[in-house]
């Protein structure tokens, strides 16, 4: 009777230390996954100063945001590249620029306005351009987008209004001073540039 019962209490001591083993290593394991959430919010929240006066700012998931990345990337490209005063230097400037932002089909369609002499026409007429965007459609999924806009042509005889439409895709790469969105246009293709009014102006 004595060694069955110096068995159960050994038993029993051997429970109770699997069970504390166990229970320690469950409390340590939820200490740990409370503390790298903790930390993972920590992340997420950006302290600046108004006037010494601390004031929390929370950051956003990237891909939550990125739809608006798209259309402002898109926005702005068009912007800069179709945006223009009768300036050679200015021109060349915004060209730089733009090509930042998409891939070789941005060249090629800059080599064949270049081509077609579109931008000794802007020189010779004095012509200020004028891109204001209507839409922009976005396929998410396929990173397809469409833009569509108004472009205005104010020369010294007349003022014309063309609309513009084209389409291509984004690709994501590495965010830089020159590309702060961090994408690029690719498959760039003008689907119609064509003439919706021609307002002639006063000779004198």
């Amino acid at each position: 009777m004595l060694i069955k019962s110096i068995e159960g209490k050994i038993r029993l001591a051997s429970l109770v230390s699997a069970g504390s083993l166990l229970a320690s290593v469950l409390i340590s394991a939820l200490s740990l996954f409370s503390a790298y959430k903790q930390v993972a919010n920590a992340r997420q929240s950006v302290y600046i100063l108004d006037n010494n006066v601390p004031i929390l700012v929370r950051q956003t998931d990237v891909q939550m945001n990125r739809p608006a990345e798209f259309r402002a990337h898109i926005d702005l490209f068009h912007a800069i590249f179709f945006s223009l005063t009768p300036d050679d230097k200015y021109i060349q400037y915004q060209m730089k620029k733009a090509m930042y932002l998409i891939d070789e089909s941005g060249i090629q369609q800059l080599n064949n306005l270049k081509e077609r002499g579109y931008f000794n026409s802007i020189l010779s007429s004095s012509s200020v351009l004028t891109l204001e965007t209507d839409s922009i459609v976005l396929d998410i999924p396929r990173k397809y987008f469409r833009f569509y806009g108004k472009l205005k042509i104010d020369r010294r005889s007349a003022t014309l209004l063309r609309s513009l439409v084209t389409e291509g895709y984004l690709k994501d790469i590495p965010r830089s001073d020159n590309n702060p969105h961090g994408l690029l246009i690719t498959g760039w293709k003008t689907l119609e540039n064509k003439d919706l009014e021609n307002v002639q102006k006063n000779s004198l």
